[in-house]
């Protein structure tokens, strides 16, 4: 049910009992969930999705997006904008932040 339980937990170098301690059930749910025992209620589903900042549906194999899902605006882009949206997407957190402060920089002027 949770293919990719085990992979988010190792790479965020925690063990089962720190994300059950975390998300408030047992260490033996949490080794349930990775193998494949018994299934979460929506309510777990949702806190593992926003502590390891992905959607549930990546966490149930759904998805290979592991970004969040968020919110979106219908744009209608040309190629050139979706290229320059689909390369933003790929930066870190940290160089969001430079190109918002370069782009703000920009339309002070």
């Amino acid at each position: 049910m949770l293919p990719n339980l085990k992979l988010l937990r190792k790479e965020y170098g925690i063990s089962q009992q720190l994300l059950a301690d975390t998300l408030g059930i047992s260490q033996q749910s949490v080794n349930q969930y990775e193998n494949r025992e018994i299934e979460p209620d929506i309510a777990t589903l949702s806190q593992m999705a926003d502590y390891f900042e992905t959607s549930i549906d990546y966490i149930v194999g759904r998805t290979d997006i592991r970004r969040r899902i968020e919110r979106t605006l219908p744009y209608y882009l040309n190629d050139e904008e979706g290229e320059i949206i689909n390369r933003y997407r790929a930066l870190t957190p940290k160089q969001r932040q430079c190109i918002s402060q370069v782009i703000d920089t920009l339309m002070d002027k």
